[in-house]
Order: structure tokens, then C-alpha cells, then sequence
């Protein structure tokens, strides 16, 4: 299962890492200023998870392919890692799909 890690930055900025059954990243969130606004960011995860709509397939610079997971507005909510092919991006996409929307909280501020 799935599970969404809360950490606070040395910035005092408050982020998000929906992590893998496995423990590995497959979705990282920006900072935010708030931990309200931070289980917000959670939440539109959870939402706008399952569409496969929502997914800016996208590649780097290097040539890396990784993707953005974008809220009904537009804001990207989470971006990926880098990866070493395109089938493996897809597979983080299905991560994503599968564990953000019964993941449980981790928070690790308190």
C-alpha cells in the first residue's frame, strides 16, 4: 500500500512524497507554505489521480521522460523522477493511479 510522506524543508516549507508500496518515490509535490495547504495538495492528488487526463507526459532537457500530475485547473500537483525510458514512465503513471487514492499519512513534522 501506498502512503504519503509529509516532511518539512529546510526552508521551513512544508512538501509531500506519495511513496510506492516498495518505499520508492513516485510523486513529489513543491513546497507549501502551510501544512493546511500541504493536505490540500494531498487531497487534489487523491482526486485527480485516477485520470489519465491529468498526466503531462513530458521530457527533460537530458532526454529523460518523466510526468507532471496536474489539477483540474492546470497547477501541476506532484512531478516525477527522471526515467530511463518511456515504458517506465508509464509504469510510475499506474503507480501513481494504483497507491494516491487510499494511501495513508505519514507525517513526519510532528
Amino acid at each position: 500500500m501506498g502512503k504519503f510522506v509529509i516532511t518539512k524543508r529546510a526552508n521551513g516549507e512544508f512538501q509531500f512524497n506519495l511513496k510506492a508500496g516498495n518505499g520508492q518515490t513516485i510523486l513529489a509535490s513543491e513546497g507549501y507554505t502551510t501544512k493546511t495547504a500541504c493536505d490540500n495538495g494531498i487531497e487534489s492528488v487523491r482526486k485527480n489521480a485516477p485520470e489519465d487526463g491529468r498526466y503531462d507526459r513530458k521530457e527533460s532537457s537530458n532526454g529523460k521522460p518523466y510526468f507532471n500530475l496536474k489539477a483540474a485547473n492546470g497547477q501541476i500537483i506532484g512531478s516525477s523522477e527522471m526515467y530511463e525510458s518511456v515504458a517506465s514512465r508509464e509504469n510510475g503513471i499506474e503507480s501513481v493511479k494504483k497507491n494516491a487514492v487510499d494511501a495513508v499519512v505519514e507525517d513526519q513534522t510532528v
